[in-house]
């Protein structure tokens, strides 16, 4: 999964040190439904996304933080599994969700500025009742977007 910025105040390093290969796994809670969640805080890491991949375990997902608040931009190519994607503001409120087709490059925007962007199977949060405005807890344990 690869993101754009929509705004121009925002600059990627060109260079990026080499990252652990560990991934960082948090747990996080939407309206009283508990998630996994493989954190994406490095260039590389949101970059990659979930491309390439197969499956993805109900109750899991990748949380994507941000170095910014700023508009952001999903979108699906080399990316095998359907997902949807919430994005949310810096406390925590999803404020707009979509449907992503595999192998696309349709941009699927953040209508505000977001912080995070939460990516799950699709039709998760519609399967749960997720709609916007409900909070995301757990978020202060991701670590800082680098």
């Amino acid at each position: 999964m690869r993101f754009v910025i929509l705004s121009v105040a925002l600059f990627f390093p060109t260079a990026v040190a080499a990252e652990s290969s560990t991934k960082i796994v948090i747990p996080l809670q939407v309206s009283g439904h508990s998630l996994i969640v493989e954190v994406a805080h490095t260039v590389t890491t949101r970059a990659q996304g979930l491309m390439h991949r197969d499956t993805l375990a109900e109750s899991s997902g990748m949380l994507f933080v941000f170095p910014r608040v700023g508009r952001y931009s999903m979108w699906m190519l080399n990316t095998h599994i359907p997902l949807s994607v919430a994005y949310i503001d810096k406390k925590g409120f999803i404020f707009n969700i979509f449907d992503m087709v595999p192998h696309t490059t349709t941009a699927h925007s953040s209508v505000g500025l977001a912080k995070y962007a939460l990516e799950m199977n699709q039709g998760w949060f519609t399967e749960n009742q997720i709609e916007v405005g409900e909070k995301v807890v757990g978020l202060e344990q991701a670590p800082a977007a680098e």
